[in-house]
């Protein structure tokens, strides 16, 4: 199934698949965190930001969580993501 989002300037493509899904997650977090990286922010920093727990965003960036779309637009916009491709 794909389900595409445009909200504002984030738009994210999910290509989700249940036999992949452990690795879309992953590569979610994989994403987030060289964003946030190159963006010099820590994780309390970017999850302040995104008005979400850093506990909570610690688990998405490591891809163990499977979050809601809400809070994958909350953490875009702490991270000035204008465009997200993940498949």
């Amino acid at each position: 199934m794909r389900v595409v989002f445009e909200a504002k300037s984030v738009i994210l493509c999910l290509y989700m698949n249940s036999k992949n899904n452990d690795k879309i997650l992953k590569d979610l977090g994989d994403r987030l965190k060289k964003i946030r990286e190159a963006a010099k922010l820590t994780q309390l920093e970017a999850a302040e930001a995104a008005g979400i727990n850093v506990n909570y965003y610690a688990l998405i960036e490591r891809g163990e969580v499977n979050t809601s779309y809400k809070k994958i637009h909350a953490i875009g916009k702490a991270l000035n993501i204008k465009f997200l491709d993940i498949s």
